[in-house]
């Protein structure tokens, strides 16, 4: 079969066009024929060392398809079962051995690309609107980077919860995506202070949570953007990690709160998956989500679809199609 390799991490090129083996189940596992495979920036973080993994690295971690075989001591999945699956590697590849536990259902409403777009993202979205801070009205937040594939998705949820949102872009095109998905003030950080424009909409009062994903270029200015005892939620780092923080930044900034949360932690148990990525399906089912697919790639154009991510170039999802 066809799969994408890393054998010493580094750029875009490090990703090879590899023919191996056909994986066979384990017990617990099965052999799922992918159909459509998501691409995210945390495959960046693996192919760049950030995240270590044992190489070579079969990347990606979020997918859909059928599966075609059952390892013993498969509950809940038989062969035939349309799947999704997200948080677990291998994705990049025709062929992808998962464990049962990362497994999800596919209603009849979800095909494989709409599963493999919103899954990873989706979900994200859904634990940081619902539990890492739950969004009500009256609450008022910033999001950067909003017209990405996470961003849009949780300006339609925070909207959807009655919240004002303020969201950063770079371009006036990502602006009016963002307006679209219900955020009432965008800002182009390209040729405004976020800091500024944030004090200047809440008149000076800041706003009660900031979800930040892009980390060390806009990390210390949303501290400064939260109300007294306001959360800052770090969900990832495009731009590079953020340097060590002292305690006390906590304090002199409004005795505020920051978490670095992860899927992972909020999916815990089979009841917390099934729940949110219901709920996720759901909303894309009956219409009250909006899925933004920006492009799909083949699975041999690879680089260009990390490329694209990387830069910033994107408007929604990526998608490699095997």
């Amino acid at each position: 079969m066809k799969a994408i390799q890393i054998a010493n991490p580094g750029g875009p090129e490090s990703l090879r066009l590899v023919e191996i083996e056909r994986p066979i189940p384990a017990p617990n596992q099965v052999l799922i024929e992918v159909r459509a495979i998501g691409v995210n920036y945390v495959d960046i973080y693996y192919r760049e060392g950030i995240y270590p993994a044992a190489l070579p690295l079969t990347p990606g971690q979020e997918g859909a398809g059928v599966i075609v075989e059952v390892g013993d001591q498969v509950e809940k999945f038989r062969v035939g079962d349309q799947v999704a699956w997200c948080m677990y590697l291998g994705a990049y590849a025709e062929y992808a051995v998962v464990p049962e536990y990362h497994l999800v259902h596919l209603p009849a409403t979800i095909d494989f690309e709409q599963a493999a777009a919103i899954l990873l993202q989706g979900m994200t979205a859904q634990y940081l609107a619902t539990s890492t801070f739950s969004l009500k009205p009256g609450n008022t937040l910033l999001l950067h980077a909003a017209a990405g594939g996470v961003g849009l998705l949780l300006t339609q949820m925070a909207a959807q919860a009655g919240a004002h949102v303020i969201g950063t872009v770079s371009t006036e095109e990502k602006a009016e995506l963002a307006r679209l998905a219900g955020a009432q003030d965008v800002i182009l950080y390209t040729h405004q202070d976020f800091e500024y424009e944030v004090k200047r909409i809440t008149g000076g009062r800041g706003v009660d949570v900031v979800y930040d994903s892009v980390g060390k270029t806009t990390f210390e200015r949303s501290l400064k953007c939260l109300r007294p005892r306001g959360m800052l939620v770090l969900f990832g780092a495009s731009s590079g990690p953020v340097p060590p923080v002292d305690p006390i930044h906590l304090s002199l900034n409004g005795s505020i709160f920051l978490t670095r949360p992860s899927l992972a932690h909020y999916t815990l148990t089979r009841a917390e998956l099934d729940a949110r990525s219901g709920d996720v399906f759901g909303r894309l089912g009956s219409g009250k989500l909006q899925l933004r697919i920006h492009q799909k790639f083949p699975l041999v154009d690879v680089v260009r679809a990390q490329e694209e991510l990387q830069a910033r170039r994107t408007t929604g999802k990526i998608l490699l199609i095997p």
